[in-house]
C-alpha cells in the first residue's frame, strides 16, 4: 500500500524546526526552543534546507527559527581535495584517535576552522597539536609538584594582602588579555582564532617564559614568602588555563582538573575565567607587559646568537647590554636575575650607549638596547667556518636539483599543481637557509680576523 499524502524530502525537512516540537498546537517546547539561537551547518545545504527552513518559519510562526547560521568548513586532504574512496584518499578519524588521541584531533578541526574556508587535513597537523597537548600535561605535572592545597585558596590582588613579582604580574595581566580574547572569539564563532590565542598563550607564555622564570623562586632560592606568593600565582593561572581550554581539549583538562588541589566536580561546571567575581580574572599592567616584552627581548637576542654560532647552552656567556636610554638601562638592572638565568651568562654588564666594547664579538639589536656577546674562548672559528662551508655546500646540491626540476617545461605542465607547489616551497625553504648559514658564516669570518 503506497502513502498517497506525501511531501517532498526538502519540503518536509523545512518544517523542522517546528513540527518537531508539537506544532500547530502551541506547546511548552515549542515555546521554549522557538526560535534556536544557531544552526550549525555546511555550505552544500544552504539552499535546499536552511533557507526553506527560514522561508517556512517566518511564514508559520512569524520569525525565523535561528538567530545565527554558522557555515563549517568541509574536511578536505592534505593537498585540499575532496576525500573520496575512489581516489584514495580518505581519513579514517577513527584512525586518527586511536593514533593521536581524542584531543589533539579536535584541537586540529578548531585550530584550522577559518570562517570561509576548508580545512586542509593531514596526520603531520594533528600530530603537532597532539606535542602541545602533551607540553601542557607536563607543564601540569610540573606544576602540581609545587602547588599544594595551601596554595589553592583564592587570594586577592590588592597590594596590602598580595605581593607579586614581576613575571607574577605579567602572567596575571597576559591571562586576563587571552581570556577577553577567548570569550570575544567563542561568542563569534572565531574558534580558530581562540584556538591560536589558547596556543600561543600556553606554549610560549606560560610554559616557555613564565614557568622557566618562575624555577628559582619555586625552589626556595627567593625565600618562603615570595615561594608561596608565586605558588598561588601557579596554582591560579594552571586553574583558570585549563577552564579556557576545555571546549577544546575536554579530555586532558578533566584528567588534570581533578590532580589540581581546590578543585571540586567536573570542570565542565567551573565558571569562566570573565564571568567569575574573582578580582585577579580582571588584572592588567600594562607596566608588566612592557617590561617584560623587553627583558624577553634581550634573552631571544642573546639566544638568536648561540643559535647562529652554534655555541651550546652548557657554554656561559659575557655580555654587555648597551642604551642611551636610561629606564631601558633600569629596567634591565633590576630584572638582572632574570635575562642571567634564562640566557644562560655568567657576566651581565649593562652600560650607556658608546664605544664597542674591544671584546663585543656577536651583536644584536632590541628596541632601543645593543647587545654583545664575547666569543673569546667560546667558538673555535676555524673549525666553525669549517662547518658552516660543508653544510652550505650540501644545500647547493640541494638547490641545483630543485632549480633544474622547475626549470623544466615537461614537470611544470604534467606534474599536479599541488607537487609543483611542493618543490617551489621546498626550494624556497633551502634557499633561505643557505642565505642564513651563509651570512652566519660571513660574521664567522670577520670575527675570526
Amino acid at each position: 500500500m503506497q502513502e498517497t499524502d506525501v511531501l517532498d524530502t526538502w519540503f518536509s525537512s523545512a518544517l523542522w524546526p517546528f513540527s518537531t516540537m508539537g506544532w500547530p498546537d502551541k506547546t511548552m517546547l515549542l515555546d521554549k526552543f522557538y526560535p534556536t539561537s544557531a544552526l550549525i551547518t555546511g555550505f552544500d545545504i544552504l539552499f535546499f534546507w536552511i533557507a526553506r527552513m527560514m522561508m517556512m518559519g517566518i511564514h508559520f510562526m512569524g520569525e525565523a527559527p535561528f538567530k545565527d547560521v554558522y557555515v563549517h568548513a568541509l574536511v578536505r586532504d592534505e593537498d585540499g581535495k575532496k576525500m573520496s574512496k575512489s581516489k584514495g584518499n580518505v581519513i579514517d578519524p577513527l584512525n586518527i584517535i586511536d593514533r593521536y588521541g581524542t584531543d589533539a584531533f579536535r584541537f586540529t578541526l578548531a585550530a584550522f576552522a577559518a570562517q570561509g574556508r576548508d580545512i586542509k587535513m593531514s596526520e603531520k597537523r594533528v600530530e603537532g597539536y597532539r606535542h602541545f597537548i602533551n607540553k601542557l600535561w607536563n607543564a601540569a605535572r610540573f606544576a602540581l609538584m609545587h602547588i599544594t592545597r595551601e596554595n589553592s585558596k583564592p587570594f586577592s590582588l590588592q597590594p596590602s594582602a598580595f605581593s607579586l613579582s614581576l613575571t607574577d604580574r605579567w602572567i596575571l595581566s597576559r591571562l586576563n588579555s587571552v581570556a577577553k580574547s577567548v570569550s570575544d572569539d567563542l561568542d563569534s564563532y572565531r574558534f580558530n582564532d581562540a584556538a591560536g590565542a589558547l596556543y600561543r598563550f600556553v606554549w610560549h607564555e606560560f610554559c616557555d617564559w613564565y614557568l622557566e622564570s618562575i624555577k628559582p623562586c619555586l625552589y626556595g632560592k627567593k625565600g618562603e614568602d615570595s615561594r608561596q606568593s608565586t605558588t598561588g600565582v601557579l596554582w591560579f593561572v594552571l586553574r583558570n588555563t585549563l577552564i579556557l581550554l576545555h571546549p577544546f581539549i575536554p579530555f586532558v583538562t578533566e584528567e588534570i582538573w581533578h590532580k589540581l588541589p581546590g578543585t571540586e566536580g567536573s570542570i565542565m561546571k567551573a565558571v569562566f575565567p570573565l564571568d567569575s567575581p574573582d578580582d585577579a580574572c580582571y588584572f592588567h599592567d600594562q607596566e608588566a607587559e612592557s617590561t617584560m616584552e623587553l627583558i624577553t627581548g634581550i634573552i631571544s637576542g642573546i639566544r638568536n646568537v648561540r643559535g647562529e654560532m652554534n655555541i651550546p647552552p652548557s657554554s656561559l656567556l659575557d655580555v654587555n647590554v648597551q642604551s642611551q636610554d636610561t629606564t631601558t638601562r633600569e629596567i634591565i638592572k633590576q630584572h638582572r636575575d632574570i635575562v642571567v638565568n634564562l640566557a644562560g651568562l655568567k657576566n651581565l654588564a649593562v652600560e650607556q650607549a658608546g664605544e664597542k666594547p674591544s671584546y663585543s664579538g656577536a651583536t644584536a639589536i632590541v628596541g632601543n638596547a645593543a647587545i654583545f656577546v664575547s666569543l673569546e674562548g667560546i667558538i673555535d672559528f676555524a673549525k666553525e667556518t669549517k662547518r658552516l662551508e660543508k653544510e652550505i655546500g650540501k644545500l647547493s646540491v640541494e638547490l641545483t636539483a630543485l632549480s633544474k626540476k622547475l626549470s623544466n617545461e615537461d614537470f611544470l605542465h604534467k606534474a599536479p599543481e599541488t607537487v609543483v607547489e611542493k618543490v617551489k616551497e621546498k626550494h624556497r625553504v633551502i634557499l633561505e637557509k643557505q642565505q642564513k648559514l651563509e651570512a652566519n658564516l660571513d660574521k664567522i669570518k670577520g670575527l675570526g680576523n
